[in-house]
């Protein structure tokens, strides 16, 4: 069957379009419709490279445009770095969008991409990774604010942010001892039951020996560095500043996560029934992964999430430690390793699997297990989606 092949070099003013015809023989136009027509073709391969919203808003709308909707089209949205090799094979190519809307024009038509990464889903995990990605960011601006907040902490009492008082520097205690204290002055000569009232008050009555905890914090607080205090007074707005931005920041964060149960409320979802993978991590997975039938094996979708190594071999030697690709969806990775780190303490095969990883080197220990688990977890993933089937553990199989 002939095929049309237009590649789209999109920006934020212009779209650039190259139409190919098969023969490779070229023919810009500015609307693929008149060129289907005037070539006789039913067929068409639109693609893209990745450029975020500009691209999105585009292969949206082509797919909605009801002249297209007689023809037979494939969407693709390329990878820059693959396009960008692609483009290294030709050794004359000059550097301007319409020829960079030819190099992806002629990456489809080489015919290495074979299955669409747009299908016909009603938008629905489209909306979904709307939100799990503006989620996402959202967690990482308020887990940047934190390091702020755990860098003023240790400005202000540097034992308290070394010593392991609390599980959480950034728990509410550690912040209000930090907030409603000027100096750490105050904390050491402070009674010993009023700070244990006050701790048991900031920590809800979840401490179990407030007195402990006091005697720790004075201790702590008893081997910090002292501020002149200039410094002290700057460093105390910094910290009020940073645990009100933590305040705020938590807010939106539990709007997106309404927001992510009512989409996902719609979509089958099968990964909630894995102890440790809630709806956070699940949404997240969905969203990234759309319909499991774009890949062929589990495999695939590791490589597409970028969590595969590269190979390193020559002759008899095979290198023992390697680097996970660099390409891959961001997204992804980071849903498939929190996950993994999850059900490593909830799940019994995947908390012994993780624990053999992590023994087996001196080097990179956590990183590389949680990898690998991750690795592990792609192929339970694939399969419950594959197969829309919910999780059994493995400790059922032995009744």
């Amino acid at each position: 069957m002939n095929k049309l092949y237009a590649g789209i070099d999109v920006s934020s003013t212009i779209n650039h379009v190259y139409l190919m015809n098969p023969d490779g023989s070229k023919k810009i136009a500015e609307k693929v419709i008149s060129a289907l027509t005037s070539l006789s073709i039913c067929n068409v391969v639109i693609g893209i490279e990745a450029t975020g919203v500009y691209g999105d808003n585009l292969m949206i709308y082509l797919r909605d445009e009801s002249g297209l909707v007689q023809f037979d089209c494939d969407f693709h949205v390329l990878n820059p770095k693959q396009v960008k090799k692609f483009k290294d094979s030709y050794s004359d190519l000059p550097k301007n969008d319409p020829i960079d809307a030819f190099v992806v024009a002629d990456s489809l038509r080489f015919g290495r991409i074979t299955k669409p990464m747009y299908v016909d889903d009603g938008y629905r995990y489209k909306a979904l990774q709307t939100l799990t990605r503006a989620r996402f960011f959202a967690v990482q601006n308020l887990v940047r604010e934190k390091q702020r907040f755990s860098n003023y902490l240790f400005m202000k009492c540097s034992g308290l942010a070394q010593e392991k008082v609390f599980s959480r520097k950034t728990g509410a205690t550690s912040m209000a001892l930090a907030d409603e204290f000027e100096t750490i002055d105050e904390l050491v000569y402070m009674n010993m039951n009023e700070l244990a009232d006050f701790i048991k008050e900031k920590g809800r009555g979840r401490f179990a020996n407030p007195n402990a905890v006091a005697e720790a914090v004075k201790s702590a607080a008893k081997g910090s560095y002292r501020l002149p205090q200039t410094i002290n007074d700057s460093v105390n707005q910094a910290i009020s500043v940073s645990i009100s931005n933590i305040s705020a920041m938590k807010e939106p964060i539990k709007t997106f996560d309404r927001a992510i149960q009512k989409q996902l409320d719609l979509i089958p979802n099968t990964l909630i029934s894995i102890k440790g993978i809630g709806l956070v991590y699940s949404a997240g997975i969905i969203a990234e992964v759309g319909d499991i039938n774009r890949f062929d094996n589990h495999a695939s979708l590791a490589k597409y999430a970028g969590i595969a190594w590269k190979e390193h071999k020559s002759g008899n030697f095979n290198a023992e430690i390697t680097n996970l690709v660099k390409s891959g969806n961001r997204y992804l990775r980071y849903y498939l390793l929190e996950a993994a780190d999850s059900l490593r303490r909830c799940d019994s095969e995947f908390r012994r699997y993780y624990d053999l990883k992590f023994k087996e080197v001196n080097r990179f220990q956590h990183k590389r297990a949680l990898a690998l688990t991750a690795r592990k977890f792609v192929r339970l993933v694939f399969r419950l989606l594959k197969d829309n089937r919910l999780y059994t553990p493995p400790e059922l199989f032995k009744r």
